[in-house]
């Protein structure tokens, strides 16, 4: 596949998440809430994560923003419903990694559509969109933790 063909592709899973983004919403019951903004931007992320037993039961998101900082969010909690706590910590190490312009490599953790946004780490501007869920996340875990 030619470099442009992939660029379009990954545009494509990029809007397509941010068109029909994925858990949306509210989590039911107990669940740890993250509230976060981007004011460079404008972006801004309430993150719900329900944990039992070291695993991410549920994650829901709401809040408005690029389509880079709301199919992130879509890509992530996606992407850490069912797993361990510490799986979805070094996901979010494997995510920044890759907004760094790192080469990543990890063949316990599949990425998935997220592989969509390393594009981003071009545009040092939009980082701070892309990461916004995932720090989300990184904070809800810890609070979670205590």
């Amino acid at each position: 596949m030619s470099l442009n063909n992939l660029d379009t592709l990954y545009r494509q899973v990029i809007m397509d998440h941010y068109k029909n983004p994925r858990n949306r919403g509210i989590v039911d019951g107990d669940a740890v809430s993250v509230d976060m903004n981007n004011p460079t931007c404008g972006d801004r992320i309430r993150l719900q994560l329900k944990v039992e037993n070291g695993i991410v039961q549920d994650a829901k998101f709401e809040g408005e923003g690029c389509s880079i900082s709301m199919s992130s969010a879509s890509m992530m909690t996606q992407a850490v419903k069912g797993h361990k706590i510490e799986d979805a910590l070094q996901m979010s190490e494997l995510f920044s990694d890759m907004m760094l312009g790192k080469d990543i490599e990890n063949d316990d953790l599949e990425l998935g559509d997220i592989e969509a946004l390393q594009g981003v780490s071009k545009f040092p501007a939009r980082i701070k969109c892309a990461t916004l869920a995932w720090k989300a996340m990184e904070k809800g875990v810890k609070e979670e933790k205590k």
